[in-house]
Formats: structure tokens, C-alpha cells, sequence
């Protein structure tokens, strides 16, 4: 059971970004934030860094959804730049002014040779089982939808952000795996 919370009118208003979660029972935990991308120096929660790639004003929501062991991350965008890509990551820092404040990916099973310098590009790790990857195709309107499901629940590490990067796809091949080029937009959104 999916719970719809409507915010996108206060978001819109107040420029950031709004959350809800509900505990539908003891498998299953709903998550829902929105976040409307603003400039780097008017932004609380929605970052854009590239304004041509990622509007301002677009509107990205995320739904996290937990339960039996794996967990489903939908992705719908409003707003985004017309007919084109986005690789998009889930990230353990919330967003700040500079897309690398957002951290590197996050990773179920974090690879023990990366560093904050040198993120983790070892396709053991740096894949889309162990981290969360959606591939987000807007249509002419600049909408869109991705969802992708998991092998796993979040324990004491959650991921803090969601980022789109300028590339449609992810690479996947040693010592480039989990690349996506540079960081568009960013919007912290709590996966619990």
C-alpha cells in the first residue's frame, strides 16, 4: 500500500523541500520527499547546478519503499530539461552548495579500498545491487519516471540524497563503474 502526501503546492511556495513517512507495519515503511530545484545560493534541500540540464522550478519526488528485504526507490521528475536522460544515484550526504557536498554513492556494502578522494569504482561494489541507480528518461514535457528495487533494508546508514548527473547511464566496467559524469542537481531526501 502506497500513501500519497500532497505537498508540491507548499514546496513550491516555500522553495525547499517536504517529507513525509508512514509506518504502514511492521514490513514496510513509506517514505515521500519533494524538492523544487533552486539556485545554489537560494537553495535549502533542492540544489541545481546546472540550470540548462536542471531547470529551476523542476520538481523531483522520491518514495522510498521497505519491506521484506529489499527495498523499491521510485523517481518522478516535473520540469526537467525536455526529451533526455539523467543518471541518478542515491548518495550519503545531504546536498549543499557545491555537488560534491552530496558525498560519493551510497553503498550497501561499502567498498573498503574507496576514500572520499577516490570513490569507489570497483563493479563489486559500485553496481546497481549494492547501490541505488535509476536511469530517469524525461519526455517532451521534461517529465518522468524510474524506479528500481533492491536486494536489501537500510540499517543504521541510510542515504541522505539523491543526485542526477549528465550522463543517461551509469558505466559498469572496472575502474569506471558507478560513473555518470558531472552533478546537475541534487535534492537531500531522508530514505527514512
Amino acid at each position: 500500500m502506497r500513501i500519497v502526501i500532497v505537498v508540491a503546492a507548499l514546496v513550491a511556495a516555500a522553495g525547499c523541500a517536504g517529507s513525509g513517512a508512514t509506518d504502514t507495519g511492521p514490513s514496510e515503511v513509506n517514505t515521500r520527499q519533494t524538492g523544487v530545484l533552486a539556485e545554489v545560493d537560494a537553495a535549502e534541500t533542492a540544489f541545481t547546478y546546472d540550470p540548462t540540464a536542471a531547470p529551476i522550478g523542476a520538481q523531483l519526488e522520491l518514495e522510498v519503499v521497505e519491506g521484506e528485504g529489499r527495498t523499491t526507490v521510485r523517481l518522478t521528475a516535473d520540469r526537467l530539461q525536455p526529451d533526455r536522460g539523467y543518471a541518478v544515484h542515491a548518495h550519503t550526504d545531504p546536498c549543499g552548495p557545491k555537488g560534491t557536498d552530496a558525498g560519493p554513492h551510497y553503498q550497501h556494502e561499502v567498498d573498503p579500498a574507496a576514500t572520499p578522494e577516490r570513490p569507489s569504482v570497483d563493479p563489486a561494489y559500485a553496481n546497481p545491487q549494492n547501490e541505488i541507480w535509476l536511469d530517469l528518461a524525461t519526455d517532451r514535457q521534461g517529465n518522468g519516471t524510474a524506479e528500481t528495487t533492491v536486494p536489501f533494508t537500510f540499517g543504521d546508514r541510510v542515504p541522505a540524497s539523491i543526485v542526477l548527473h549528465e550522463q543517461p547511464h551509469t558505466e559498469t566496467e572496472a575502474g569506471r563503474a558507478g560513473s555518470a559524469g558531472g552533478r546537475v542537481a541534487c535534492v537531500t531526501a531522508p530514505f527514512r
